[in-house]
């Protein structure tokens, strides 16, 4: 086998091993959290747990706005070779010429993403200060009462500012595949989170301190240090290795390549412009319900579905989250290039892909939407003791589970969208995420303010949202295939008419046994709802064997491997 395919091959393998990983990362992070978060619970009142909400958004989007469009524009950067450079040698003993100019090409893209990177540190401190600054000015009285607000709001956003030190060795962990050690990093980093937010809980408890929402600053400065000095650590010796710099360093082209003071790709940053203004739109929407719950609704709303969110998100965050990354991963190298002889057999991977996963979202949908609502509320009564015990609570539970499709759904559009549109296709992205926004904020004022639906109403425009971005994602991706020749029908993906209608029943009679009084009501619910997960995939058993098979032959083809490499 040709260095080239075998090189192919380990990024295939590195995709879905990676994908696993990511996915194992989740699912570590989310019971670390999870635990920490039951211990604390029971002493927490939804008004604290409003304001840590904040002080999350805060976090989150100092984070966002510094990075976000960096890291989107580097993953179009080309990279050669997946592996450290090889050590072949021709019958001399000297490296070839053109293994030479390998190790020269990926060098420069080495050091071009790690020069990227530092432009979002220099963003993260304007946007730190001026983030910051809000939080304390526009606070309402009851937040600034809060003790050790002030405090907190800084210990964050300094915290957002060293996990930002950390982009050049991320930049080179995702363009390297580096997904073991990226795993190792961040479980490392949400497990000392979670025990600093718990212990430092545990301990103002203990000595009758009010801390307000201090632990949980504290939190995110244990989680910034730990992913700091762990890619530190992880990633420093392989610069020498690669033959590149972590330092902001001066780049000799070797290709005819513009470069901004000899250090930026022009193409790179004029992508990230593109992608910076629309991710403002998109972060609007995707964290607009918390800033529309800040400034409408009281506290102990926000900490009701904050609390709501953490426990309906949680198949978002551990499965759906993974899966979008390494689809980034996987249409970027499938589509970045055009005109070459194996366009066809990418797309047509790409495809395969696409279809793969958004089947996989259907079954996991039809499971959700009738089991959920029966299942998560009884889960929160056991763990989060009788504060939370009410029916509020439960009915907003009950209506996020059927948010979550929505969710999935929209985050594999725009994993596409963003890994094949073009600067023009971006800014119209922008436009009509910008249209998006004033019908999210218009239906959101509607359903809060005038119909005063409290946070349910925030969960129906979210699902508002969240169903024109669908439409809108998903009709760039049909137009899309048709440029090239291929066509994305509804068939292809949809499960048989019998499952959804087994769906809609399950769910009705779920729905009616809960507001019926049955001793034995528990039990009936979990021998009806075990009965129709098997009755599903034994359904759809055939079909999901399928598609998989497809995907593996299409991703086996030595054509699709030389294309990705």
């Amino acid at each position: 086998m040709s260095q080239l395919t075998e090189n192919a091959s380990n990024m295939l393998a590195s995709t879905t091993s990676g994908t696993t990983l990511l996915i194992f990362v989740q699912l570590a992070s989310r019971l670390f959290i999870f635990g920490s978060n039951q211990i604390i619970l029971r002493s927490l009142s939804p008004s604290i747990l409003g304001i840590a909400a904040q002080l999350e958004l805060l976090f989150i989007s100092i984070l966002y706005f510094s990075r976000e469009s960096i890291r989107t524009a580097i993953q179009r950067q080309p990279l050669l070779r997946s592996s450290a450079p090889a050590t072949s040698t021709n019958k001399d003993g000297a490296s070839s010429s053109e293994e030479q100019r390998q190790i020269r090409s990926q060098a420069e893209s080495s050091q071009s993403v790690v020069n990227m990177s530092y432009l979002g540190v220099g963003m993260g401190i304007i946007t730190g200060v001026v983030f910051g600054a809000f939080y304390v000015r526009f606070a309402s009285e009851e937040v600034l009462e809060t003790p050790l607000y002030h405090p907190s709001v800084a210990v964050t956003a300094l915290a957002s500012l060293i996990e930002l030190c950390s982009e050049p060795f991320f930049a080179v962990v995702q363009q390297y595949m580096l997904y073991s050690k990226r795993a190792a990093v961040e479980i490392s980093a949400v497990f000392v989170k979670s025990l600093v937010t718990c212990f430092t809980s545990i301990w103002a408890s203990w000595t009758g301190r009010n801390l307000g929402v201090l632990p949980f600053a504290l939190g995110y400065l244990s989680y910034s240090l730990m992913i700091f000095c762990g890619y530190f650590l992880a990633i420093m010796p392989l610069s020498r290795e690669w033959q590149f710099s972590f330092l902001l360093s001066r780049i000799t082209p070797s290709d005819k390549v513009a470069y901004v003071a000899a250090r930026w790709p022009w193409t790179l940053i004029l992508l990230s412009a593109n992608v910076f203004f629309q991710s403002i739109v998109k972060h609007l929407l995707t964290q607009g319900d918390s800033m529309i719950l800040a400034a409408m609704t009281s506290l102990q709303d926000q900490g009701i579905y904050s609390l709501t969110s953490n426990y309906g998100g949680l198949v978002a965050r551990i499965l759906f989250q993974p899966i979008e990354e390494s689809s980034r991963v996987i249409f970027s190298s499938l589509l970045s290039s055009k005109g070459t002889k194996d366009q066809d057999a990418s797309i047509r991977a790409a495809k395969v892909h696409l279809l793969n996963v958004m089947r996989g979202y259907l079954i996991i949908s039809v499971l959700i939407i009738p089991l959920g609502p029966a299942l998560i509320p009884k889960m929160l009564h056991l763990l989060g003791g009788q504060r939370w015990a009410v029916p509020e609570v439960d009915g907003l539970l009950a209506l996020y589970c059927y948010y979550i499709p929505f969710l999935a759904f929209n985050g594999i559009g725009e994993a596409f969208v963003s890994s094949t549109a073009s600067p023009a296709d971006l800014r119209r992205q922008a436009a009509w995420m910008g249209i998006f926004s004033a019908c999210f904020v218009l239906v959101a004022y509607i359903f809060l303010a005038v119909c005063e639906m409290g946070a349910r109403g925030l969960v129906f425009a979210n699902i508002v949202n969240m169903s024109v971005r669908i439409v809108w994602s998903f009709s760039f991706v049909q137009r899309y295939f048709s440029q090239h020749k291929f066509e994305l029908a509804l068939h292809e993906f949809t499960l048989r008419p019998r499952t959804y209608a087994a769906t809609a029943t399950i769910t009705a009679v779920l729905s009616m046994m809960e507001f019926r009084a049955n001793p034995y009501g528990d039990l009936i619910q979990l021998g009806l709802g075990g009965s129709y997960v098997f009755l599903l995939l034994h359904s759809e058993r055939k079909h999901i064997m399928t598609h998989s098979a497809k995907l593996y032959q299409v991703l086996k083809s030595k054509a699709i491997r030389s294309k990705i490499d």
